[in-house]
């Protein structure tokens, strides 16, 4: 067997995330239709077009390491993904809706950091800095809307969950 090192590594998570983001982009809309809370509509929407421009990052750091964008099934989010589904069908409707989604979208967006906070440095230790920057330039949205998505869920969503369940 071939020794299969950090470039190996990076090259396969760089696939796994390429597969999530385009699989993110498919399910943002529906959330987006599917909140109650006109903010929350507003954070899917604008998300949706962040993860357009982050799909088109990704392309280039493929670029930039003289490969194809390519997928690879990424099992993680798939099931990130159908739990949010999960969410959507049995809380619809229902006061708890918006709370239920944004803990659902927080869960792609821990899982999203987690990635290109690796991806980012793996980059750096690869010697390919612009790879790095175009990363962290991900990396950064990410954890702008986790932030964002937190507050909405402090300021209305939680307690407009917990004052329906009373």
């Amino acid at each position: 067997m071939a020794d299969k090192g950090l470039d190996s590594l990076f090259q396969n998570t760089l696939r796994d995330v390429y597969y999530a983001e385009r699989h993110i982009l498919k399910t943002l809309p529906q959330l987006e239709a599917a909140a109650a809370s006109d903010e929350l509509k507003a954070a899917f929407h604008k998300h949706h077009d962040e993860t357009e421009g982050q799909i088109v990052r990704l392309e280039r750091v493929f670029e930039l390491f003289d490969r194809k964008p390519r997928s690879k099934r990424c099992e993680a989010i798939d099931g990130l993904l159908k739990e949010g589904d999960e969410v959507l069908e049995e809380y619809e409707g229902t006061s708890a809706l918006d709370a239920g989604l944004i803990a659902s979208a927080q869960a792609v967006e821990h899982y999203e950091i987690a990635r290109y906070g690796t991806l980012r440095r793996w980059a750096e230790l690869l010697g390919v800095g612009e790879a790095a920057d175009l990363l962290t330039e991900t990396l950064e949205q990410e954890e702008r809307t986790d932030e964002l998505l937190t507050k909405l869920a402090e300021t209305e969503a939680n307690a407009k969950a917990r004052s329906g369940g009373a």
